[in-house]
């Protein structure tokens, strides 16, 4: 049995929790908040025994196996950090913090205490995703010629909350941006060039942001986000021989379909009761029992990799924090 805590009850927590609950060997076992009162509602509605009203009360727990960090993306640096240096295992939500100074600090301080850390890029576990990739390797769709990928919604313009407010690290690119360049790094690795192109609103944050990214056999990356619009969220692989298209919401996608030049369309399903947390939570809990310090799936290499990309398009759109 694993011991789950929960730092930052949140919407994205609500979700992790009640997939975490669906695992016969994990239990949610401590949740903290930086307010009492959140933490205590949060523990009643899963029926987790330990609540605190700061941080640091989840160092308090020797029998705590891992701790998931649900904060804001301008926190997770510090979260992280708190944790570590009190020897837990740490699931950090990407982006896993601002930029790839601080992602080294944290791979650095997990590294040299050999304590579990992993970004929770949960996509990297989701079985379509596995699925297209296999099919990339086995030579479905002949050499792969590029990718493409869009992320967009039309999110409420909330001046004070997460998305539009540049002190927590807002706008599309962090936020869902992160998913399309994940796509194009877990099928194409580190590009040769990176090209990039924002529309900033009214409170300095990314509203929308364009990529392209070439790699040294010629393969291009298409990759789009946006706040202010909802988009098709689909993703595709194309090669010689036909492509793949990972349908809607891509990222966290049920289906796909592998298009072959003059054949019919093949179609996979991936049918789940939960949201799809629950892959990513029970990789950690394997390599917990494995006793691993980092995934063999998605590597604290992978984390910084992906950061240096995201830093790469800040560079060249602009975008500050």
């Amino acid at each position: 049995m694993t011991r789950w805590g929960i730092l930052g009850p949140g919407r994205i927590a609500h979700k992790f929790a009640q997939d975490v609950i669906t695992l016969p060997n994990a239990e949610l076992y401590a949740v903290a908040s930086s307010d009492q009162q959140r933490a205590d509602e949060f523990a009643q509605q899963y029926q987790i025994p330990h609540a605190f009203g700061s941080y640091e009360g989840l160092l308090t727990l020797p029998d705590l196996d891992v701790v998931y960090v649900a904060t804001p993306h301008v926190k997770h640096h510090e979260n992280v950090l708190m944790l570590l240096n009190g020897g837990v295992a740490v699931l950090g939500e990407k982006p896993f913090a601002m930029n790839g100074e601080q992602v080294r600090e944290m791979v650095e301080t997990a590294r040299s205490k050999k304590v579990f850390l992993m970004e929770a890029l949960w996509s990297r576990f989701m079985p379509s995703l596995l699925k297209a990739k296999q099919l990339v390797s086995d030579g479905a769709i002949g050499t792969v010629t590029g990718v493409r990928a869009d992320f967009g919604f039309v999110a409420p313009f909330l001046p004070d909350k997460r998305l539009f407010n540049k002190e927590l690290g807002g706008g599309s690119l962090l936020d869902i941006g992160i998913y399309p360049l994940f796509w194009s790094y877990f099928l194409l690795g580190m590009p040769q060039t990176i090209k990039a192109s924002a529309a900033f609103g009214t409170t300095g944050v990314d509203e929308q942001c364009g990529m392209v990214l070439t790699y040294p056999s010629g393969e291009l990356a298409l990759l789009d986000s946006t706040l202010r619009s909802k988009t098709p969220c689909e993703a595709f692989v194309h090669g010689t021989e036909g492509q793949i298209r990972v349908h809607s919401r891509w990222h966290e996608s049920h289906s796909l379909t592998l298009e072959r030049n003059d054949l019919e369309p093949e179609v996979f399903t991936f049918d789940r009761s939960t949201h799809g947390y629950d892959y990513e939570a029970q990789h950690v809990m394997q390599c917990l029992t494995d006793g691993r310090t980092e995934s063999p799936l998605w590597s604290l290499d992978d984390s910084l990799n992906l950061m240096a990309l995201l830093d790469g398009v800040r560079t060249e759109a602009g975008i500050v924090y």
